[in-house]
């Protein structure tokens, strides 16, 4: 399956922001102006996010109001409830994909 090229770019940040830090998730979101904000999973004794969860929270912490799209490379097979849960807590509409560590799309929610 081909992606977009903007759906593509998603994907490849998803994956830096995994790659950098060696967590579990990457995820990147972009915001209905095209902007984009990437995280990974977040896993403090205090704090646990998973890098969806992170990615919104940055994207609203910078006044975003709704979402196009969110990527999430992972080798989980599905996209994790709570984070789909808040992309869907400002965008209903907006797309989710779930790529494998590997970049390639496994799935569009």
């Amino acid at each position: 399956m081909t992606l977009d090229p903007e759906d593509a770019k998603l994907v490849t940040l998803a994956r830096s922001a995994r790659g950098r830090t060696g967590a579990p998730e990457g995820a990147a979101v972009r915001d209905t102006d095209g902007r984009t904000y990437l995280a990974a999973t977040v896993a403090l004794p205090s704090l646990r996010l998973s890098a969806l969860q992170a990615a919104v929270a940055a994207a609203v912490s910078s006044g975003v109001e709704g979402l196009e799209a969110a990527a999430v490379v992972s080798a989980a097979d599905a996209v994790e409830e709570a984070g789909l849960a808040a992309v869907r807590d400002l965008t209903p509409s907006a797309s989710v994909l779930l790529a494998g560590p590997d970049g390639a799309l496994r799935t569009t929610v």
